[in-house]
């Protein structure tokens, strides 16, 4: 958890750079990127100094050269292939999305049941599930995004599992079982809805008192 904190933080810190470099800035100090990424300067610094990233006191940091090396410790210089499962609405909406591309991310293929949704022009092919170790072992995928109904979640999840892929991000809302060194990331939209609304909630009565 205490890595995948600090990871969360980098991707944070690189989209911030990337608003910096588009308002035309060359250099940024750890002020300016912690109040846009919502933290300390000094949890900035801690965090680059755990990867060996120093700036200048006086002149900060160069926003080319420290995006340089956020993209290798976030491995950016590689091409991450994933694969989607499930093309109803969410899964459509992902295939279509064209931000993936400037993560150096693709969405190779997609895979669904029903024959009528295959072979249809969504940003991907389109594939029967019979495909999926074909195409997971010709892109050497090991990432995959779960767009499904819960009563199938379980069972694609396993099959995932035994060919080899190793990431799973979740839309399905259930708990997936998998095996040590399989890592999944749950998203549930539902919930976080309901967590906003519950503070909002809260944020409102607590006004009543004070006020």
């Amino acid at each position: 958890m205490f890595l995948r904190n600090i990871i969360y933080r980098l991707l944070q810190y690189r989209s911030c750079l990337h608003y910096f470099k588009g308002l035309g800035f060359h250099k940024i100090f750890s002020t300016n990127l912690a109040t846009e990424a919502g933290v300390s300067s000094e949890q900035v610094r801690k965090d680059f100094s755990l990867f060996g990233i120093k700036g200048n006191k006086k002149g900060g940091y160069e926003i080319d050269e420290l995006l340089n090396s956020l993209d290798k410790i976030l491995q950016k210089d590689v091409h991450e292939k994933m694969i989607l499962i499930g093309m109803g609405n969410i899964g459509k909406a992902l295939a279509q999305y064209k931000g993936f591309n400037k993560d150096n991310i693709s969405i190779v293929a997609a895979f669904d049941i029903d024959p009528s949704k295959q072979n249809k022009a969504h940003g991907v092919p389109i594939y029967p599930i019979n495909k999926l170790k074909q195409i997971i072992s010709k892109h050497n995928v090991k990432i995959a995004i779960l767009t499904v109904p819960v009563s199938v979640a379980q069972d694609l999840c396993n099959l995932l599992v035994e060919n080899h892929v190793l990431g799973i991000i979740n839309f399905a809302p259930i708990i997936l079982k998998v095996p040590e060194g399989v890592i999944v990331n749950n998203i549930n939209l539902t919930h976080e809805l309901n967590n906003m609304i519950y503070f909002i909630n809260i944020n409102k009565e607590i006004e009543k008192v004070v006020n």
